[in-house]
């Protein structure tokens, strides 16, 4: 028996070999698509829902802020317009403001309430000059005189400390208005600089949270993306251990042909890759070359 002859069905087990494994189609969802592809991993999620509900967070303090240097510049301007009418408040007629308006009217009345008096006081002097006998005389002309001349000047000295009176009213009046509006004007500086360090104080909040929401996006980002290549790899040995599987079938079938076309001492096909590498069609191919030369080497 030759070696064509010994070897033949072994050839044909080997031929009928490649039409099953031909026959079976490779399932290649079985090491492809997206269950071999890493999903979004947890930390990724975390970190995008924060810069999500981040966006626009930082403008309620902008808000408080705009808020706070507007009426801080509105305090500094009615400061600047106090204290620019102080020159004004003061001066000889400073004091006229703070007149009062019925001064006149009081003066007038004491006076009136005054001569009232004085006349009643020459009555008296005339009647006691009829008592005495002495009516019509130059003693009783001397003391009316001398009355006379007395009431005036109190008179006149009565008029001029109710002046005095309302002058010096008025003029400390003037006086403390002027130190009240002072105090305002300072009062109103002091209100301005509030609001500029609460101005400060929201800009600074709102820099401070997009500075931290932004370190602790970057931080999940990098920790999740990290996670998702480590799933990654391991889906992607899955698939490379699931590829190398379904593909054993044709590298058995090559080393068998390589095994028989040894011993008849020539027909070989080409070799086997290993999965990765594989193009199924390139190793069918190559298979059927080996069989192909295989019944040729038997029957040439």
């Amino acid at each position: 028996m030759s070696v064509q002859e010994y070897l033949e069905p072994a050839v044909k087990d080997f031929a009928d070999q490649a039409k099953a494994t031909y026959s079976a189609p490779i399932d290649t969802s079985k090491f492809t698509g997206r269950n071999f592809v890493a999903q979004e991993d947890p930390l990724q999620t975390q970190a995008i829902n924060i810069a999500r509900q981040g966006v626009g967070s930082y403008s309620p303090y902008l808000t408080a802020a705009q808020t706070a240097q507007t009426a801080g510049a509105g305090a500094l301007g009615q400061s600047a317009q106090t204290i620019g009418g102080l020159g004004a408040l003061t001066g000889p007629q400073a004091y006229q403001p703070f007149m009062s308006p019925y001064q006149t009217q009081v003066i007038d009345a004491t006076l009136s309430e005054f001569d009232k008096q004085r006349l009643g006081g020459q009555q008296q002097i005339k009647d006691a000059a009829v008592a005495s006998g002495n009516f019509g005389g130059g003693r009783e002309g001397a003391m009316l005189g001398q009355y006379n001349a007395d009431s005036l000047a109190d008179r006149s000295a009565l008029q001029a400390s109710m002046l005095q009176q309302g002058f010096g009213q008025a003029n400390q009046l003037a006086q403390q208005n002027f130190m009240n509006q002072g105090s305002i004007g300072t009062a109103q500086q002091g209100l301005a600089g509030a609001y500029g360090n609460q101005m400060n104080q929201q800009f600074g909040l709102s820099d401070f949270g997009r500075t931290g929401m932004g370190q602790d996006v970057s931080a999940l980002g990098s920790l999740g993306g990290l996670r998702q290549g480590m799933n990654q790899a391991n889906l992607s040995a899955d698939a490379q251990a699931a590829q190398t599987g379904a593909y054993e079938p044709y590298g058995r079938l090559q080393q068998y042909n390589s095994s028989l076309t040894g011993l008849m001492g020539g027909v070989q096909g080409d070799q086997y890759q290993q999965p990765g590498q594989t193009n199924p069609f390139q190793t069918a191919l190559s298979t059927a070359l080996g069989v192909g030369g295989l019944f040729g080497k038997i029957y040439s």
